[in-house]
């Protein structure tokens, strides 16, 4: 058995299961999600609990077990408590606004950056005062919260992209785990 795909899903009070063939939906407090399993991969609700089982040993159901406990996992965590994301904007005259659906960016080149935000995602920037943040160039930081965890992750990441932390003197986006080391500048005479 897979470690992961054996441990049974608690279901938290006030989530709602409904499972029809290969289709899962949850609905909670703060929305609804659904997911299709693929093929072999089945879900039994029993009492407070759910148990992803699959139908053989064979290498493919095998990693899909696991995977497909995981997905049934992030759909009750994300109707539940839901997903956030922070970003440090780092660097001087660097900055962060959001302007209706737009995030706007301005992040050291000779334009803004606009992304558009994506339906179901919350995003709100907030400048950090001088000298009040991590980094002695910290400017801003960038929440981005949803309940679905793959389009939390990647709008955070479209976000990163916009200008990767560099190493030398820490400038960029980066997320609020992220360590960046950063590494010794020219020792010329």
């Amino acid at each position: 058995m897979s470690r992961i795909g054996k441990k049974p899903i608690e279901i938290p009070e006030g989530v709602k299961i409904t499972i029809t063939g290969n289709h899962i939906a949850v609905e909670g407090k703060l929305g609804k999600l659904s997911h299709d399993l693929v093929g072999g991969i089945t879900v039994v609700q029993e009492g407070k609990t759910l148990i992803v089982s699959r139908i053989d040993d064979s290498r493919e159901q095998k990693s899909l077990h696991g995977l497909g406990r995981s997905l049934i996992q992030n759909l009750v965590t994300g109707v539940t408590t839901g997903y956030e994301k922070q970003l440090h904007v780092i660097g001087t005259g660097f900055s962060a606004e959001v302007i209706g659906i737009w995030l706007k960016l301005n992040v050291g080149f000779s334009h803004e950056i606009y992304l558009e935000i994506p339906q179901g995602l919350e995003v709100k920037a907030e400048p950090i005062p001088r000298g009040k943040g991590m980094h002695p160039e910290h400017q801003a930081n960038v929440f981005v919260k949803g309940i679905h965890k793959e389009d939390v992750g990647k709008f955070s990441a479209e976000i990163r992209e916009c200008r990767k932390p560099e190493n030398y003197k820490g400038k960029g986006v980066r997320y609020s785990t992220e360590h960046v080391i950063i590494k010794a500048g020219k020792a010329g005479a």
